[in-house]
């Protein structure tokens, strides 16, 4: 889910469907537009010789795209075993519920209403699946129930929507909040810094092959966006719908709705920290 314009230089990969990592396959969903860049990504994650497969974000209730990611993983001798979430947005959890009819398997998230069957994810957790090893890395900010998913053995981590590989993403406010969405982004510097990650395997748009650099860059960028903000508003500009008429002026109007979520938060974020 974007907000808008990118700064110059932003990291760029290319894959949008088909495999990723040694370990990662995307089915790209047929939900493109100005929200979703070119589709929600669904991932198939499995060790190359395990018959058993992870599903993550089965994206929008769409029988033909559910079906081919059945199908994708038949193709490669896969049999799905589990469903996972990266968070509720419908663009990725929509479809859950009858994938998990049709795979007969759980869906496992962090917010109890998206579950289906007894357990959740918890921060931290660590997921054997077929001797694939997932680690649960909770990064709220885009929504409060915000996860990732890091791939040790490939250097990579799925980011969801906190993340893209195209563009920013929204702090959707009220529920999210751009203070938990910067501790977040730096929780994935870390994973850079000390865990060697290096692949971004985001919810929309192509892979990056340049984890730090996607990562500094989304933290430059609110750096830049929130200046905006807090100037916007020492010239006069009160509402969040004002303040988004003057910071995105040069931004298609019809993303100023999603901008005014994340001026929201920023403009919540500069008053709980004495900045306006």
């Amino acid at each position: 889910m974007t907000d808008a314009a990118a700064l110059p230089g932003q990291p760029r990969g290319g894959v949008l469907s088909g495999p990723a990592t040694d370990r990662a396959v995307n089915v790209l969903a047929p939900n493109a537009n100005a929200m979703t860049l070119d589709g929600t990504n669904t991932w198939i994650l499995s060790e190359p010789d395990s018959p058993l497969a992870v599903v993550v974000d089965p994206g929008p209730l769409d029988e033909g795209h559910l079906r081919n990611v059945i199908e994708t993983a038949e193709r490669a001798g896969k049999r799905i075993a589990l469903t996972l979430l990266t968070h509720g947005h419908p663009d990725h959890a929509e479809g859950a519920s009858r994938f998990s009819d049709l795979t007969d398997t759980h869906v496992r998230a962090l917010d109890p209403s998206l579950r289906l069957g007894d357990e959740g994810l918890s921060a931290g957790e660590v997921l054997e699946i077929g001797g694939l090893e997932i680690r649960v890395v909770p990064t709220p900010g885009h929504t409060a129930d915000s996860l990732c998913f890091h791939l040790p053995a490939d250097q990579a981590v799925l980011t969801g929507d906190t993340i893209l590989g195209r563009g920013t993403t929204v702090v959707a406010h009220p529920d999210g909040r751009l203070g938990d969405y910067l501790d977040s982004l730096r929780r994935l510097r870390s994973l850079t810094v000390d865990d060697g990650v290096h692949t971004v395997l985001p919810g929309h748009g192509p892979v990056l092959e340049d984890a730090q650099g996607a990562v500094e860059f989304y933290l430059a960028h609110r750096a830049h966006r929130l200046a905006q903000v807090e100037t916007a508003v020492e010239q006069g500009h009160v509402t969040a719908q004002e303040v988004v008429a003057a910071v995105y002026a040069d931004v298609d109007r019809s993303l100023w709705p999603a901008a005014e979520l994340s001026v929201r938060a920023q403009l919540e974020y500069l008053r709980e920290h004495g900045l306006i």
